[in-house]
């Protein structure tokens, strides 16, 4: 089967390729620098061409508001029309756990709008929404780091493997479409502070945690429920300590 990874160079997108290219599949990775731009049309109807599915695993270049849903609408659009004219029969998206929360950060605001796009189309689709990689960990100890101290929300969150995740895209893109949506989550439900402060000890990192509920994530207030997945969650096997046993612990996105 051809199937067209939009994004398909970054850190999920390059390993949902390789598990689709190790069960036989025609995996094509598609970003910019192979000349398919979902934002201006470039390259779609080429990329497309006999495909019969597509995973999309964009994601916006800025995080400033207005852009990164300029980003989601337009590349949503533009994509499904390519997707629509070439006879893709089944359209698959990577969205995040919490974009129909009330009061969502504006980046989840843009991914519920891309989701609505999507099951607005003619085009029978799947859609996996995500709780926050494992891999993030350093950019969330960043955003919140003054001096020496690193200010974080007492909120919960489940956090997953970004090797988890492609394989629940790769295996629902070879399943038949839901029509729907599926939460994923990692098996550990702990507040923000310890995730981070076990990440910063595994890098031997001297910054201190302060658990401040006032402490914002990325700009916007949080609860135990903004960014933490519903009762019917598929549960993803990897563990946290297992996973920095196993990675290099650079703990950023590629």
């Amino acid at each position: 089967m051809k199937i067209v990874v939009i994004g398909g160079t970054g850190l999920i997108g390059r390993q949902v390729v390789a598990n689709l290219r190790r069960l036989g599949h025609d995996a094509i990775p598609a970003s910019p620098a192979s000349g398919v731009n979902t934002l201006t049309g470039e390259g779609l109807a080429v990329a497309l061409h006999d495909a019969e599915a597509v995973v999309d695993v964009a994601n916006s270049p800025s995080f400033e508001d207005a852009a990164v849903m300029a980003f989601f609408q337009t590349s949503g659009r533009n994509l499904l029309q390519a997707e629509a004219e070439a006879g893709v029969r089944h359209h698959v998206a990577l969205s995040v756990v919490g974009t129909n929360r009330p009061h969502a950060p504006a980046y989840l605001q843009a991914k519920l709008a891309q989701e609505q796009l999507i099951e607005a189309s003619s085009i029978p689709y799947t859609i996996i929404r995500a709780t926050q990689f494992f891999e993030f960990m350093g950019v969330i100890a960043d955003e919140g780091t003054r001096g020496d101290l690193v200010r974080l929300s007492p909120a919960a969150m489940q956090p997953v493997a970004s090797r988890d995740v492609a394989q629940a895209l790769a295996e629902a893109v070879l399943a038949e479409p839901m029509n729907g949506i599926e939460e994923i989550a990692g098996p550990e439900r702990a507040p923000f502070a310890e995730f981070v402060a076990t990440w910063l000890g595994h890098r031997d990192d001297s910054r201190r945690i302060v658990v401040d509920p006032a402490a914002p994530y990325f700009g916007v207030p949080i609860t135990d429920t903004t960014l933490t997945p519903g009762a019917n969650a598929r549960i993803m096997p990897t563990r946290f300590d297992a996973w920095l046993s196993a990675s290099s612990g650079n703990g950023r996105s590629e």
